[in-house]
């Protein structure tokens, strides 16, 4: 253990983790990126296979980016986003509305996801008290559901690891039970359904829609349940019914947004434009923390008026619009557009599919890859034919991650699927190296 470990263990309390676990596996101390590849202090170099946590977009210390935070620092770095704005936040908000669906005209600045969901259920339940439908109070949403870690953002998720010891704290959700394409109770599959999964949502609504403000959904992929992903048939049958119960549709795409789908946004896949979208993670291209949320005019409006109490949207934070995030995603967008990346993106998803299924396609131990875009999955059974999973104490996902470290891969695997979520700059050189290494690594672990 080198002695920033040290120090780091005697300081720092890390996320999403067990500290007790780095007795053994001490934290990696990153002393560089470059591309598709971080360093550590001791000279080790790791492949990003997740992008940081779904963050980076273009690879690390991107010169584009860089150049551009370098300019927009000379400029001004942050100012009160109260009475005030700056170039970029404008530059930005425009995009923004320009390329999401027709219905979001408006751009709401937070600095992280969580935060963005928060501030997408309180417009919601205040838009419904200034139209005067007082008993609307309540939020639907799905089994195996992850919308964030704050209080609220947990109680419309319902990924018990993360929620459990704080349901007393939590408030009242309405859920219905989600689409599950690998194990679907129909017999049918994402390619050919026709979202027959949904009859369980649409009872819901039918039973309890005078009470519900809105339905919270993120769009074709449920992130940290495995990497689910479903059919678009489903998003389209959830818009035409918020409209039919008069209900707000809110899009989590914080993980999903920015090309992760293969669209720029996952709601493209339906055709659909929800009422309001959480965006976050990509916006920023993996450098600063930033969220907005995009929303209708129609809502904007129910708080626009004389100044009171109830009127106004009394929510801040600090470094909303902060004014180098707004140029780093200015300029991420930039990239997009001139680069071609959405397109060019086809051609390595389709490798990083093909390689996948081939090195998948004899392993006992795989149940299924599934891919949308930018996003492949590998979900590890203990029996293929049963779909039977591996207990959570056998902590399969997390030996091979450390296996794959070993060999130079960051993977982060959610339970026991492991997933490849690169940077979009990958090569097909490093994307070959990717996929053989992870299976290199699955066999280590069950031959030991």
């Amino acid at each position: 253990m080198n002695s920033y470990q040290k120090k780091d263990l005697q300081y720092i309390w890390h996320p999403c983790s067990q500290m007790k676990d780095y007795e053994e596996l001490p934290p990696i101390v990153i002393e560089r990126g470059e591309g598709c590849y971080l360093y550590d202090v001791e000279g080790n170099k790791y492949l990003d296979c997740i992008s940081s946590w779904w963050t980076n977009l273009f690879g690390h210390s991107n010169k584009r980016i860089n150049k551009a935070l370098q300019n927009q620092i000379n400029n001004i770095e942050h100012v009160i986003f109260a009475n005030f704005s700056n170039k970029p936040a404008i530059e930005l908000a425009e995009k923004l509305v320009e390329i999401t669906p027709d219905r979001l005209k408006k751009v709401y600045f937070s600095d992280n996801g969580s935060s963005a969901v928060e501030i997408a259920l309180k417009m919601s339940f205040h838009y419904h008290q200034q139209k005067g439908v007082s008993k609307k109070t309540k939020f639907a949403t799905i089994t195996n559901a992850y919308h964030g870690e704050t209080l609220g953002a947990l109680s419309v998720g319902h990924l018990d690891l993360y929620s459990k010891i704080y349901k007393p704290l939590l408030f009242d959700t309405i859920r219905a039970e989600g689409p599950d394409c690998y194990r679907c109770k129909y017999g049918q599959n994402r390619e050919t359904c026709n979202a027959e999964c949904f009859e369980d949502m649409e009872k819901v609504l039918q039973d309890k829609h005078e009470e519900l403000c809105g339905i919270i959904i993120e769009p074709m992929i449920q992130g940290a349940a495995g990497m689910r992903m479903y059919s678009p048939i489903y998003l389209k049958k959830l818009r035409i019914a918020c409209d039919k119960y008069q209900i707000h549709f809110i899009a989590d795409e914080i993980a999903v947004g920015f090309g992760r789908t293969g669209k720029m946004f996952a709601c493209e896949h339906a055709g659909i434009s929800p009422d309001l979208m959480c965006l976050s993670k990509g916006i920023s291209a993996g450098y600063m923390p930033m969220s907005v949320v995009m929303t209708s005019d129609e809502i904007y409006e129910a708080f626009y008026g004389e100044y009171t109490e109830l009127k106004a949207f009394l929510h801040s934070h600090t470094y909303a619009g902060n004014a180098m995030a707004c140029a780093i995603a200015c300029e991420s967008l930039k990239i997009f557009e001139e680069d071609n990346v959405l397109e060019n993106n086809k051609i390595k998803s389709q490798l990083i599919r093909e390689l996948t299924l081939e090195k998948a396609k004899n392993c006992p131990y795989v149940g299924e890859v599934r891919q949308l875009g930018m996003v492949t999955a590998v979900e590890l059974v203990k029996d293929k034919v049963t779909k039977e999973v591996f207990s959570w104490k056998d902590r399969v996902g997390y030996e091979i991650y450390k296996i794959a470290l070993n060999k130079g891969l960051l993977l982060r695997p959610i339970g026991n699927v492991l997933y490849f979520l690169p940077p979009y700059v990958i090569t097909e050189k490093d994307i070959k190296y990717m996929v053989n290494t992870t299976f290199e690594s699955i066999y280590e672990y069950f031959r030991k």
